[in-house]
């Protein structure tokens, strides 16, 4: 599910601390892994969300999903992951009240 933060003065890594996640990467045109597991001290499932900042409207861009387990096959991004749903729904509006 994509969605957009507008008018944040936070840098990427403030933002993803504020509404509960953790950065796990970033890749060459500076989009963000930031992660929030949803059951302790295990990695799966997790909520996932791609993260970038556009830096000509400050407006933060997330592409949320839900990995519901570990890709299956070495090499591959391959997972069994929702981007719809009413999980991957209700975290977007939290993520959205929790940024106002």
């Amino acid at each position: 599910m994509k969605f957009t933060i507008k008018n944040s003065n936070e840098t990427i890594i403030t933002l993803a601390r504020k509404i509960g996640y953790r950065p796990i990467g970033v890749d060459a045109n500076n989009e963000y892994s930031i992660i929030k597991t949803l059951t302790p001290r295990k990695n799966y499932p997790r909520f996932h969300i791609y993260l970038t900042k556009n830096n000509e409207t400050g407006e933060f861009e997330l592409n949320l999903h839900l990995d519901q387990k570990m890709p299956s096959y070495e090499g591959t991004s391959a997972h069994a992951g929702e981007y719809e749903g009413e999980l991957v729904r209700k975290e977007a509006e939290r993520i959205k009240q929790n940024l106002k």
